[in-house]
């Protein structure tokens, strides 16, 4: 039995990760399913309509597999869009139909975005090529479908608001094992401060959640440095 798409709510997922330098966000191809020749120029956030006999969260969750392969993904609703204009574009409009092989004209959709951060060295090998699921830095983002450029906007001004008041959360971004120039450029990519480092590290003695490793960096072309690790249960 086909499932009915409902034409009037979708979801979208923000994926944030960190790539050593800057935060980088999870895009994919506007194209139908296995069919190059429908394929455009734009990307977008992983989302889609939902369908009638889903919940959101099985909905995002959903969505996240079939277009980048990621499964059992933490996410967190953080934004609704309404705005009257999301289907301005004409090029989104076709698109939207075709994929959803829908029979009637769309006339307004509300989404809700979903964000979540995440360790990007465990999730690139696990990303399918069907929809060209790739990590773009942040500040290389293209123009992006429907009003996804905003929703990426708020998504980063929403996890400066999450780190301020949760400094733990900023670690969902780093290796289990991390130096203290990654915690370093980490901190100033999310929260978009400059930080004299030297000011950081006396800040990070004072972090009793950041413990020291006996392991230094191997193979590396300048002074080798101690790793650390996030320990959660002094957060």
């Amino acid at each position: 039995m086909e499932r009915l798409v409902n034409p009037y709510v979708s979801v979208d997922c923000v994926l944030l990760g960190f790539d050593g330098t800057q935060l980088n966000v999870l895009i994919v191809r506007q194209k139908e399913s296995g069919n190059d020749d429908n394929s455009t120029n734009n990307y977008k956030l992983p989302g889609s309509l939902i369908y009638m006999d889903e919940n959101l969260d099985e909905a995002a969750q959903r969505v996240l597999k079939q277009l980048t392969g990621l499964v059992q993904i933490r996410m967190e609703q953080f934004h609704a869009f309404g705005n009257v204009k999301r289907l301005a574009n004409p090029s989104d409009m076709i698109w939207l139909e075709r994929f959803h092989h829908l029979e009637h004209h769309l006339e307004r959709i509300v989404t809700i975005a979903y964000l979540s951060l995440l360790r990007i060295d465990r999730k690139r090998e696990k990303l399918q090529k069907e929809y060209d699921a790739q990590w773009i830095p942040i500040s290389e983002i293209p123009q992006l479908a429907f009003d996804h450029n905003e929703i990426v906007d708020t998504a980063v001004k929403t996890v400066e608001r999450i780190t301020s008041s949760n400094p733990a959360r900023i670690f969902d971004l780093l290796p289990r094992k991390f130096t203290a120039a990654q915690l370093h450029a980490v901190y100033q990519s999310v929260t978009g401060k400059s930080v004299d480092f030297r000011n950081f590290h006396k800040k990070m003695q004072s972090m009793p959640y950041v413990v020291q490793l006996d392991e230094k960096e191997q193979g590396v072309n300048h002074r080798a440095a101690h790793y650390f690790k996030f320990d959660r249960k002094k957060a």
